[in-house]
C-alpha cells in the first residue's frame, strides 16, 4: 500500500467475549479510526449495545454481529463471560470454535487487509489465508505476562508442560530485570494455562498456535515500559512485533453521579483510598474481611468497591464476609458498594488520592494517568507480573504483601502499602515511588508520543498489506 492514504487500510477487528479483551480492541478502533482507517468490529450480538457506547461513530466504522450457537450447558443469550459463572465460561470458547463457518463467510464478504484477533481464535490465521486475509494476533496483555507465561520456551524439548517449580522461574530467555521469580501461590494459579479443562487445546496450545500461525504479533504497550519483554518476545516468535503504545484512555466523558460526587467532596483533595477489583476478580470471604479491616486500620476515607460472581447473591456474600460491626465503624468515612461504577471518573475525581486494584493492565494504566498512587492487590494470571512491572522495574507503586505459599494477606498487609504511599510519603520507598509515578504520568500524557505509535503502526501495517 505504499503512497496510499491510510483510509484505504480495512482493519477487522475481533476479540474474544470478554469485555476485558474487547474494551482495548474498542480503544485500538478508537486510535486507529482517528487516522482513517476503516474499522469492521465483529462481537456477539448481546455486547453490541455496550460496544456502541464506547467505538467511535465514524463513517468508516461498522460494527457486525455475530450469532453464538448452541451449545449444551451454555445459557441461550449467553454474550460475554460476564453474563456466566467462571465455571461455564469454558463453554464461549467451545462456541467460538463452531463459528469459523459464520466468521470465514464475513470475511470473505468484507474484504479487509487484517484481522486483529484474540488469543483464543487459534483457528483464524488458517481460515483467513485461504481467502487471502493477512492475521494479526493482539495481545490485550503486557509484554512482561506474555514473555514470562506464553513462549515456546516454556514447553520442554520432550513436549511436557511445566511444573509448579518450572513456573516459579523465568523461561530459557527471559531478559535480566528487576524480578527473578514469582511465589508458589502464583505459579500454581499461572498452572491452569497449561492445563486442558474440558478435553479440549489449553490456553498456552490456542496462544501459541495463533501467534505462530499469524502475520504478526501485535502488544499493547510501549518500548519505554517494556523494552526488554518485547524484545524476548521477538526472540521467541521470530516474526515481526508490532506496538501500540499503552493506548492511555480518553478523558471520561460525561459526569459523575451526583451521590458519590457529592460523597467525594465532603473530604480533602488525594485523601480517599479508591478499592476496586474490576467486574471478574472476585475476592474470598477471608481476603474480604482482612482487605476491610485494613483499609480501616488506615483511618483514610474509602471507597470500596466489592463484586461477586453472577450466580451469587451480592448482600447475601457482604453480610457474611464483612467484619462484625464494620459498616457501622466506618459510616462516617467509608463507603461500600457492589456493581458497575464510574471508575475513570472516580479516580479523576480530586478527593481520591489512592487505587487499591487487582493490577489489570488497563486500570493501572488509569490510576497512572489520573495521579492515584498504586497499592497493588493482584489475585490471579497476569495480574501478579503486571505488579511486578510497575513495583518492582517501574517503582512506581506498591504491593500489598502476601505470605508465599498460599498467598494470604492481613490487615497490616494492607495498611502498610496504602501508608507507604499516602502517609509515609517524605521517607522511603514512599518518596521515591511517589516521583516515579509523576514520571510515568508526565510520559503517558505526553499526547504526541503515544500518537506518534499509532502513526508508526498505520505506516507498518500499510507496508504489509
Amino acid at each position: 500500500m505504499s503512497g496510499q492514504s491510510s483510509s484505504e487500510l480495512h482493519v477487522a477487528m475481533f476479540p474474544y467475549f470478554a469485555f476485558g479483551h474487547i474494551s482495548p480492541f474498542v480503544q485500538l478502533s478508537n486510535k486507529l479510526s482517528l487516522h482513517g482507517v476503516r474499522i469492521s468490529f465483529l462481537s456477539a450480538h448481546g455486547n453490541i449495545a455496550r460496544i456502541k457506547s464506547s467505538l467511535l461513530v465514524t463513517p468508516t466504522t461498522q460494527i457486525i454481529s455475530l450469532s453464538i450457537p448452541a451449545i449444551e450447558g451454555l445459557d441461550p443469550g449467553i454474550s460475554s463471560t460476564a453474563e456466566t459463572t467462571p465455571a461455564k465460561a469454558g463453554l464461549l470458547k467451545k462456541a467460538l470454535d463452531l463459528m469459523q463457518p459464520q466468521v470465514k463467510t464475513i470475511l470473505t464478504e468484507l474484504k479487509p487487509h487484517f484481522v486483529f484477533f484474540d488469543h483464543f481464535q487459534n483457528w483464524l490465521p488458517t481460515l483467513a489465508s485461504e481467502i487471502g486475509i493477512k492475521t494479526i494476533s493482539y495481545t490485550v496483555f503486557s509484554a512482561i505476562s506474555t514473555s514470562y507465561l506464553t513462549v515456546p520456551a516454556r514447553i520442554s524439548e520432550a513436549g511436557e508442560s511445566p511444573s509448579i517449580g518450572d513456573l516459579m522461574k523465568p523461561p530459557n530467555g527471559y531478559p535480566s530485570t528487576s524480578f527473578t521469580c514469582v511465589k508458589a501461590f502464583q505459579a500454581r494459579d499461572f498452572s491452569i494455562v497449561y492445563k486442558s479443562l474440558d478435553g479440549g487445546p489449553t490456553i498456552y496450545d490456542r496462544v501459541i498456535s495463533s501467534r505462530l500461525g499469524c502475520t504478526a504479533m501485535l502488544l499493547k504497550t510501549c518500548k519505554e515500559m517494556e523494552g526488554p519483554y518485547v524484545d524476548s518476545i521477538r526472540t521467541q516468535f521470530k516474526k515481526p512485533v508490532l506496538l501500540t503504545g499503552p493506548l492511555v484512555p480518553d478523558p471520561p466523558s460525561g459526569v459523575l453521579d451526583e451521590k458519590w460526587a457529592t460523597w467525594l467532596g465532603q473530604f480533602p483533595a488525594k485523601s480517599v483510598i479508591f478499592c476496586s477489583f474490576g467486574s471478574e476478580t472476585f475476592l474470598n470471604h477471608d481476603q474480604i474481611k482482612e482487605l476491610a479491616l485494613g483499609l480501616e486500620l488506615t483511618g483514610l476515607p474509602f471507597f470500596l468497591v466489592l463484586n461477586f460472581p453472577a450466580e451469587l447473591n451480592s448482600q447475601a456474600e457482604l453480610s457474611q464476609a464483612l467484619p462484625s460491626g464494620f459498616l457501622e465503624r466506618v459510616k462516617e468515612r467509608g463507603v461500600l458498594h457492589t456493581g458497575w461504577v464510574q471508575q475513570q471518573l472516580i479516580l479523576a475525581h480530586d478527593s481520591v488520592g489512592c487505587f487499591v486494584c487487582h493490577s489489570g493492565f488497563s486500570s493501572l494504566i488509569e490510576a497512572l494517568v489520573n495521579d492515584c498512587q498504586l497499592a497493588m492487590l493482584p489475585l490471579k494470571g497476569d495480574q501478579f507480573l503486571n505488579t511486578k512491572l510497575i513495583a518492582g522495574d517501574l517503582k512506581a507503586g506498591v504491593e500489598i504483601n502476601r505470605r508465599d505459599e498460599d498467598g494470604y494477606f492481613g490487615k497490616d498487609d494492607v495498611c502498610e502499602a496504602v501508608k507507604t504511599v499516602m502517609v509515609d510519603v517524605d521517607k522511603e520507598p514512599g518518596k521515591s515511588t511517589r516521583e516515579n509515578h509523576k514520571k510515568w504520568r508526565e510520559f503517558l500524557l505526553n499526547a504526541q508520543i503515544q500518537n506518534q505509535y499509532i502513526v508508526k503502526l498505520i505506516e507498518e501495517l500499510k507496508a504489509m498489506a
